[in-house]
C-alpha cells in the first residue's frame, strides 16, 4: 500500500510567533521600543478604538479615541508636573489624523486659554482666546492667527470691534476708550489706525473724561474725504499688507490691543 506525502508545509517558528503577536481587540498594556506604553483597543495591529498612551520621555498622557494608529475622535491630552507628579489637562477636544481638529480647549503654559475651532493642529474658525493678562479676543481665526471679524475686550475696559488680517487689525473698526468716554471709528492698516473720526461716547459714565468736549466739525462730503484717505494707504502699487512682516514679540505676554497675538500652539 502506497502512502502519499503530505503537501502541507509546517510554518516556521518565527512566522508562528509573528501571527500570535498581531494585535486586535482589547489588550493589556503594550510597551513600545521607546518606552511608551499603551493600554486599549487594537485593530489590524494598530491602535484603534479607545485607549490610553503614556509617553516615557515627557510623561504626557493621552486618553481617548484612536483610528489606524493615530489620535482621532474625542480625547484628552495631559502633561505631568515633575514636582507634584500630578497630571493637568493641556487639550480637551476633538482630533483628526493625530492633530487637534474640530472643537477643543487648549491651555497654554502662560495660563492663556483658547476655546474654539481647530484645523490640522492650529486655531482656525471661530474661537475665544483668554490671554494671561486678562484680555479676551472672540472672533475668527485662520492659520493660528486672528483673521476675519473679531472683538477684543481689554482688561482696562477698552474694546475694539472690527476686521483682522494675519493677526493684526486691518480694515474698518471701532475702538471704544472706556476710561475717557470716547469712540474712534475708522480704518486700520497692519494694526495702525490710519484715518477715522473721534467722538464723545458715554462721556458721563467715563471715570476720567477729558476736560473739554470734542468740537463738532462739518465736512461738505465726509464719505469722499474718508475714501480718499483710505486709498492713500491701500494703493496696491505702493503698499501690500499681505507681504508685511509677521509679529516677532512674545505672544503669551503681549497685550493684543497693542501687539500681535501668539502664532504658536504648543503641543
Amino acid at each position: 500500500m502506497q502512502h502519499s506525502r503530505s503537501t502541507c508545509k509546517k510554518q516556521s517558528l518565527s512566522t508562528e510567533w509573528d501571527q500570535k503577536a498581531q494585535k486586535s481587540g482589547e489588550r493589556h498594556t503594550v510597551y513600545s521600543v521607546g518606552g511608551a506604553e499603551y493600554t486599549g483597543e487594537w485593530k489590524d495591529n494598530q491602535k484603534h478604538g479607545r485607549g490610553i498612551q503614556v509617553w516615557k520621555k515627557t510623561g504626557a498622557m493621552y486618553n481617548g479615541e484612536w483610528k489606524c494608529g493615530k489620535r482621532d475622535g474625542y480625547g484628552i491630552y495631559s502633561i505631568l508636573d515633575p514636582k507634584t507628579q500630578e497630571y493637568s489637562r493641556k487639550y480637551c477636544g476633538e482630533w483628526k489624523n493625530g492633530k487637534k481638529h474640530g472643537i477643543g480647549t487648549f491651555r497654554y503654559t502662560c495660563s492663556s486659554v483658547y476655546d474654539g475651532e481647530w484645523r490640522d493642529g492650529v486655531r482656525c474658525g471661530w474661537g475665544k482666546m483668554y490671554f494671561a493678562n486678562g484680555d479676551i479676543y472672540e472672533g475668527e481665526w485662520s492659520e493660528d492667527q486672528q483673521h476675519g471679524t473679531g472683538l477684543v475686550q481689554s482688561v482696562n475696559g477698552n474694546q475694539f470691534e472690527g476686521t483682522w488680517r494675519e493677526g493684526k487689525k486691518n480694515g474698518h473698526g471701532r475702538f471704544f476708550f472706556s476710561d475717557r468716554g470716547q469712540l474712534y471709528e475708522g480704518f486700520w492698516l497692519d494694526g495702525t489706525a490710519k484715518c477715522g473720526t473721534l467722538s464723545d461716547y458715554e462721556r458721563d459714565k467715563a471715570p476720567k473724561p477729558p476736560k473739554y468736549h470734542i468740537p463738532q466739525c462739518q465736512l461738505l462730503d465726509q464719505q469722499e474725504v474718508l475714501t480718499e484717505a483710505q486709498s492713500a494707504f491701500c494703493d496696491p502699487m505702493t503698499s501690500d499688507p499681505m507681504t508685511s512682516d509677521h509679529m516677532t514679540s512674545d505672544p503669551m505676554t503681549s497685550d493684543p490691543m497693542t501687539s500681535d497675538p501668539m502664532t504658536t500652539a504648543p503641543e
